[in-house]
Formats: structure tokens, C-alpha cells, sequence
């Protein structure tokens, strides 16, 4: 298992993927907005995802998970 966090502060903006996606390393997952700028979430692993942690509109500190990963 493995977990994507945010890199940043902000808002979530928009999740771009739903339970059960594949996703490969690098993928955008979701995309932050900080200070009136969008910043995409990009997976470090490849995985299908398991759990999704966040809502859009939530708002997160930089390190605090966004989705678990299988």
C-alpha cells in the first residue's frame, strides 16, 4: 500500500481519478489550488486505487495523505 500526499497547502480543486482506477507513476491524481494557482498531484507509485482520503473543495496541508494505493 502506499499513499499520495499533498506537496503543497491549498484547496483540492478536482480529483481526477475514482476507486478502482489503475494508475502508473507519474499519473495526475488530483489537482491542488494555492495562492489563486492549480498545482497537479502526480502518483510516486503505480497502483490501483484503494481509498480516496479527500473531497474537492478540502483543504489540506502539504504532507497530509489524498489517497491510499494498492
Amino acid at each position: 500500500m502506499a499513499e499520495v500526499e499533498a506537496h503543497i497547502t491549498g484547496t483540492v480543486w478536482k480529483i481526477e481519478v475514482k476507486v478502482g482506477d489503475k494508475i502508473e507513476e507519474g499519473d495526475t491524481v488530483a489537482i491542488l489550488e494555492s495562492m489563486k494557482m492549480e498545482m497537479p498531484v502526480e502518483a510516486e507509485d503505480s497502483g490501483v486505487v484503494e481509498k480516496i482520503l479527500v473531497e474537492e473543495g478540502q483543504s489540506v496541508s502539504e504532507g497530509d495523505p489524498l489517497l491510499v494505493l494498492s
